[in-house]
């Protein structure tokens, strides 16, 4: 049976005071809509249609060819907004699912669950439902004697009977295609906020006989629609909770969750320690046996089996196996590590790489580079990399020693085995094997340290003029 979806997405999410419009709001570093449309995605939908309106052009270009969109101009309902796909799916035959952008945490296998059972039992309406301890503000779930659900009454429209009933709407329905589309020409815009209910649906096929069924999920959060700041949050905080207990269930050891950020899309191999204050975030892979923290931000990153980063900041960058980076280094886009390198503490890596065996110990900066294996880059030293008009580039061969206080001045090379004495200024290549001293050389001048103290004293000794 084809599989198909409809993700709403056309508010503009006014209590959230925001210039981002609603969907595309991030929770633990993905856009909500994002995270729905992978979840759409995992249970095998086939075509999926983003309803569009405030911000349109903004969540196309975000969701780009992984969804069809259609316009939204005016909001006039949930009914009307679904409506507006007819064109794309009213000739299809199968299941579709209605799911709303900002609910980033249902999960696929709780939608997998609502399609099993609304296709197992041939419904033609199937609503995903929670259990709340207080359930004030949403529509209740009022089933009849057979199970199935007879009506969802909205708050301000409960007996106290109904009210009295804690099994909610999630916004979350799966239904036959052909019969959504027949029963939403016949919801009506008579009601208070004058507007196209898709709740009217579940009533319009249940009164034609139909079956309209109700799957209750596991997990309330589930629910969570993020209308504001407050209920952003709260969702931020379940996610992580969710994704940080399932890198634990993989093998990965993190000391303290509370303390430890992981965005959605970040990979974690097993037997790795994530240490307090440490942050992960985009399309971040990190290696079996590494040791990450404390108080590392690595985004956008790979870093090889059995390395190790602490107090430090990488972004986009490749760390090869068995390497350690800091404490207080700083990687930026385009450094490339090899294995068993040595990057320590204040020092900074961009657009440059290094070789397998490296060492670029303590402050030092390396850019536009290209540093060979076994290299040892002193402390204090720098490629000049710019002019103040163009970015030139560094070569440093296999076996080189690059003494302290050094200064490589690109567009530069120094050979295979050279040695840079410590002090030097390097403007001209240096080929391989070769000593380069680039420094005036020292001139000792017996007692005369006596002279300049006494100059000194008899300085701060005379009066100040007036």
């Amino acid at each position: 049976m084809k599989r198909m979806a409809v993700v709403l997405a056309a508010g503009q999410g006014k209590r959230m005071k925001s210039k981002l419009y609603k969907v595309l709001h991030p929770v633990c570093g993905k856009p909500m809509v994002g995270h729905v449309l992978d979840t759409v995605k995992a249970t095998g939908c086939q075509r999926t249609v983003v309803v569009v309106g405030h911000g349109a052009e903004k969540v196309k270009a975000y969701v780009g060819l992984n969804a069809e969109y259609v316009l939204q101009e005016t909001q006039l309902g949930t009914g009307h907004a679904v409506k507006q796909a007819k064109d794309l799916l009213s000739g299809e035959t199968g299941t579709t699912v209605v799911i709303c952008g900002d609910t980033p945490l249902v999960t696929a296998e709780t939608l997998e669950g609502l399609m099993a059972l609304h296709e197992g039992q041939n419904a033609a309406a199937t609503v995903l439902t929670a259990v709340m301890e207080q359930p004030a503000g949403y529509g209740r779930i009022i089933r009849g004697e057979d199970g199935g659900v007879l009506k969802i009454v909205e708050q301000k429209d409960c007996s106290p009977e109904e009210a009295a009933v804690n099994e909610i709407n999630t916004g979350t329905y799966c239904f036959d295609n052909a019969k959504l589309f027949a029963a939403l020409e016949k919801v009506t815009n008579s009601n208070n906020q004058q507007e196209y209910y898709l709740t009217d649906v579940i009533g319009i096929l249940r009164a034609q006989g139909d079956i309209v069924l109700g799957y209750q999920a596991h997990d309330a959060a589930e629910s969570i629609g993020v209308n504001d700041r407050l209920a952003l949050s709260e969702a931020e905080g379940l996610m992580r909770q969710r994704i940080n207990r399932q890198h634990m269930l993989n093998g990965v050891t993190i000391i303290d969750p509370a303390s430890t950020y992981i965005a959605a899309d970040v990979i974690i191999g097993a037997d790795t320690t994530l240490y307090p204050g440490t942050t992960l975030k985009g399309k971040t892979v990190i290696g079996e046996d590494c040791i990450i923290g404390p108080f590392s931000e690595i985004e956008d990153c790979v870093v090889m089996d059995g390395a190790e980063v602490k107090h430090s900041v990488l972004n986009q960058a490749q760390v090869g196996a068995r390497t350690s980076v800091g404490p207080f280094a700083y990687l930026r886009p385009g450094a490339v590590l090899g294995e068993e390198v040595k990057i320590g503490d204040f020092v900074e890596i961009k657009n440059a790489s290094i070789g397998d065996g490296s060492k670029v110990s303590h402050l030092s900066y390396v850019g536009d580079a290209t540093v060979g294996k076994n290299v040892n880059v002193g402390c204090g030293a720098i490629t000049v990399n710019y002019d103040g008009y163009n970015k030139s580039r560094t070569e440093i061969g296999d076996d080189a020693f690059i003494g302290s206080n050094v200064n490589l001045v690109a567009p530069v090379t120094v050979g295979k085995g050279a040695f840079v004495v410590a002090g030097s200024t390097i403007t001209r290549s240096v080929s391989e094997n070769d000593l380069a001293i680039a420094r005036v050389r020292q001139e000792n001048k017996p007692g005369y340290a006596e002279k300049i103290r006494a100059r000194a004293k008899a300085k701060k000794g005379s009066p100040s003029p007036s």
